[in-house]
């Protein structure tokens, strides 16, 4: 039976991503309004430089936070993360100008992408006995949650309340979800492994100790592909469907296609990591996500390109979150926040990286067929990656202690 504190520590992890989630598409939401706004009036290039900066703060706030919860403890990291995001957050709403604003969203950004890698390592404490995967996929269906009410409530209520609600209704949900994290959180199990290590002062070196070396390189590899494909077919996915034929709101029902599959993928891809293995399911996903990317290529007629899309939405997306369910079964509690970090930081170069490139494919106006040409080479790079990584448990040398919960979780 799972243990009730366990299942509380999942939700509450879960409901910290899915404000992580709103967050970040919050901005795709209020772009439009404030490049109409006499004061911002924002322009293409503009946007994007807001944007980017907020994206380098969540890099910077993955690969810092990390270490910071292996060594302060994954409970109050959280809570602090979930406070200072919120609170930052909210002062977007003040924001005078465009610089101000920019500012904002990386400073917002650096705890927020704390979030991420502390609530994985958390879940992956906390899971299921032999459910490891499917938690943390349940875990990520919180960031979709968080996008959804992002754009339901941008276009309820933007143009009748302002593009600042949007940024204080985004911080409201912490004035409860912080006591709760306060009350229900426990003593995370890297307290107990980093007594063991007392001494070590660098976790990220221990990323490289005891045959860890290829993993961590190969999963920041495969992390940087999977953000990758995620943040460029998001962005652009729209612009190339309508440079293949197809019309604008057909073009938005594939991309609304591409995020259900998202959602499918993320509920079926943990429960086929835990029936088969996470490391062949993980292969198989970025290889069968690379097909289907490929297969786009083809105008494929009526109902078919949704059905095309519809399965590399599967596909793409839950790739990545296997990446992350992997590595927070295999390193041991003291350094899991600084591997999950790491991967999460590396991967946001790939989310920055992704858009500009398939930019730059569309401005030579060969987005459509290779666009998607490329997005397949991207994930069958992603499946090299994870192929070299032969790792399936914890080392017993590693920060000098594993836990049977550890054991239990590979």
């Amino acid at each position: 039976m799972t243990n009730p504190s366990s299942t509380a520590v999942r939700w509450l992890a879960w409901s910290a991503v899915a404000l992580e989630g709103y967050d970040l598409v919050v901005l795709g939401v209020v772009i439009p309004v404030l490049r109409r706004d006499p004061v911002f009036a924002l322009s293409p290039g503009s946007a994007t430089t807001v944007a980017t900066v907020g994206l380098l703060g969540v890099m910077v706030g993955a690969l810092a936070v990390g270490p910071v919860a292996d060594v302060w403890g994954r409970r109050r990291t959280m809570i602090a993360c979930v406070v200072a995001f919120s609170v930052l957050g909210a002062a977007c709403a003040l924001a005078p100008n465009a610089g101000v604003l920019g500012a904002l969203r990386f400073l917002a950004g650096v705890p927020l992408g704390g979030v991420l890698p502390v609530a994985l390592a958390m879940t992956a404490e906390h899971a299921p006995p032999r459910r490891g995967n499917t938690a943390t996929t349940i875990l990520m269906t919180g960031y979709h949650a968080g996008a959804v009410a992002a754009s339901l409530l941008g276009a309820l209520l933007v143009s009748s309340l302002g593009w600042q609600f949007m940024f204080v209704v985004g911080a409201v949900p912490a004035l409860v979800l912080v006591p709760l994290m306060a009350r229900r959180l426990p003593a995370d199990a890297a307290a107990v492994a980093r007594d063991a290590s007392a001494g070590r002062k660098n976790p990220l070196g221990d990323l490289f100790r005891s045959g860890y070396g290829v993993a961590t390189v190969a999963f920041w590899v495969a992390s940087f592909m999977g953000l990758l494909l995620v943040y460029g077919l998001n962005t652009w996915l729209p612009e190339i469907m309508r440079l293949a034929g197809y019309e604008l709101t057909q073009a938005l029902f594939q991309l609304l296609a591409l995020n259900v599959g998202a959602v499918i993928g993320l509920l079926v891809g943990g429960r086929v990591a835990d029936r088969i293995g996470v490391r062949p399911a993980t292969i198989t996903w970025f290889a069968v996500a690379a097909v289907f990317l490929a297969l786009l290529s083809i105008r494929l007629p009526g109902a078919a390109v949704y059905v095309a899309i519809l399965l590399a939405g599967i596909f793409v997306f839950s790739s990545q979150v296997l990446v992350y369910s992997w590595v927070g079964r295999i390193y041991p509690a003291a350094v899991r926040g600084t591997a999950l970090g790491s991967a999460s930081g590396v991967g946001r170069l790939g989310a920055i990286s992704g858009p500009a490139f398939t930019g730059a494919l569309v401005a030579g106006g060969v987005a459509y067929p290779w666009g998607f040409y490329f997005f397949a080479l991207v994930a069958a790079l992603g499946a090299v990656a994870v192929v070299f990584i032969r790792r399936t448990e914890p080392a017993e040398d590693l920060a000098g202690t594993v836990t049977e919960r550890d054991r239990a979780a590979s």
